[in-house]
């Protein structure tokens, strides 16, 4: 038998679809499997006794989403939770723990280390998952497991990543309780594809789900489309890292959803790169079902967009929201300011052409969460010690480590940063602020001016009197009717 665990507490609750997805392609492979869902449970220590008082499985899993909120100043870091779950599943059962998820991707063997689990998964999951069961129930030769990370004589051993190819994911979603997510959380999750082969400077993406777009049929996810909607779930996201990279991908998939006629019964929204994108595109979108893009725009400087590896200019962006207009599409722009470089006059320059292109809301985040093994980490190194680093922010004590929440911003801008992006937005309620961070400074009604979703009392109160969609559409609706 297989335990897998949502170990993700985050509210809004959002559903775990990796673990969705790796315990139906175990069930779908005759294995027994069961979810303990902590997000769901009223009293999750309490879930987790019951449970293993009367089961005594294989294999334990843990579902890792996060590594922390990625948002600066609050720095909430959540591997000390993980570690502490590990420690209290290791109370109640002496079946070995295995953690994956996309968090856990990014620092698979630092996780391992830190939590002491006796093995991990970096990548994909669903096929893993039972390689590794086979190998436990025989010979245990775990360096023929994809993406395995385990410990032994004292030693962390680690595989190249799991990341198949081709890729198809079960359609079935029926592992967790996707009506009880959609009722909590306002919209679930499916994906079209993984993988990112984009060159932006400081993205964990391709660390954790490969730099080689891997991409499922387009009728694999219309099926799961209409499995979704078969258990009332009519508000969706699709999470794929850009919907439109590759573009062709983004357009068959729109064509499988027109030919079925979902868009009649489904709201969508996705995450998209500012370009490829066409009128016949966001045509399709539309009659699809898309009623939201979130844009990675970054910033409205050239300068800044160079800085950052992106392939679109400022224009771009601008085309990209009369698109949209067009097709009666919302606009989330999301933008990263105070990277190397950033000054007051880039961080105006962006803010006042956001202004100007009017999408219906942008996301004004300060501050670039440092990840190992990415562009950003080596500008980091070449800017000298990092503990004598000027841009460099975090909460904790002690050397400079990446494994926890550290970020770049700029110095140019100050160390009342926020401060100073609060002022060049002037209270233009488009714009989610970013928090103060100052000690002691963040106002009332913060969370709703953010868009850090974690704990956010304002969107959880919203979606429980009945508000559906993408978060940053929600908050936009709290804020502007």
């Amino acid at each position: 038998m297989l335990a897998l665990v949502n170990t993700n507490e985050i509210v809004p609750a959002i559903a775990p679809i990796g673990l969705d997805y790796t315990a139906c392609a175990a069930r779908a492979a005759g294995e027994d499997v069961d979810i303990i869902d902590l997000c769901l449970a009223d009293e999750p220590d309490a879930a987790l006794g019951d449970y293993f008082a009367r089961n005594n499985p294989e294999l334990i899993g843990l579902s890792f989403r996060n590594v922390d909120d990625c948002f600066w100043p609050s720095g909430a870091w959540f591997v000390p939770t993980l570690a502490d779950t590990v420690k209290r599943i290791r109370e109640l059962s002496e079946a070995p723990i295995v953690i994956g998820g996309v968090g856990f991707s990014i620092f698979a063997e630092e996780i391992v280390a830190f939590t002491g689990a006796d093995f991990g998964i970096r990548g994909d999951g669903e096929q893993a998952v039972l390689s590794l069961l086979e190998q436990l129930r025989g010979a245990k030769r775990f360096e023929q497991v994809p993406g395995l990370v385990w410990q032994a004589n004292g030693k962390i051993y680690s595989n190249r990543p799991s990341w198949p190819r081709p890729l198809s994911l079960p359609t079935s979603r029926d592992a967790i309780d996707n009506a009880a997510y959609f009722k909590r959380g306002g919209q679930c999750s499916l994906e079209t594809k993984r993988g990112c082969d984009r060159q932006c400077i400081y993205c964990a993406d391709p660390l954790s789900k490969g730099s080689v777009v891997r991409l499922r049929e387009p009728g694999e996810v219309a099926d799961e489309a209409e499995t979704l909607l078969k258990q009332g779930i009519d508000v969706l996201h699709l999470c794929d890292s850009e919907f439109n990279i590759p573009l062709g991908h983004a357009r068959a998939v729109c064509e499988e959803f027109n030919r079925r006629g979902l868009g009649g019964s489904l709201r969508w929204y996705t995450y998209m790169a500012v370009t490829p994108f066409d009128n016949e595109l966001a045509e399709s979108m539309r009659r699809a079902g898309c009623v939201g893009i979130d844009f990675t725009g970054d910033s409205g400087s050239e300068l800044m967009l160079s800085t950052y590896r992106q392939p679109h200019l400022a224009e771009d962006l601008a085309h990209a929201c009369k698109l949209c207009r067009a097709n009666d599409i919302k606009v989330m722009i999301d933008l990263l300011l105070g990277g190397p470089g950033e000054t007051r006059e880039t961080v105006a320059e962006t803010v006042g052409f956001i202004k100007k292109i009017g999408p219906d809301c942008a996301g004004a985040a300060l501050g670039i969460r440092i990840y190992p093994n990415t562009e950003m980490a080596r500008i980091v190194a070449a800017e000298g010690p990092p503990q004598q680093n000027v841009n460099l922010r975090r909460k904790y004590e002690g050397p400079i480590d990446f494994f926890k929440p550290t970020f770049y911003i700029s110095e140019a801008l100050g160390v009342r940063a926020a401060e100073v992006v609060k002022e060049v937005i002037g209270g233009d309620k488009r714009f989610f602020e970013p928090m103060s961070d100052m000690a002691g400074e963040a106002a009332e009604g913060a969370a709703c001016r953010d868009h850090n979703y974690n704990e956010n009392i304002e969107l959880v109160e919203a979606i429980d009197r009945g508000a559906r969609g993408a978060y940053w559409d929600i908050l936009h609706r709290l804020r502007c009717g």
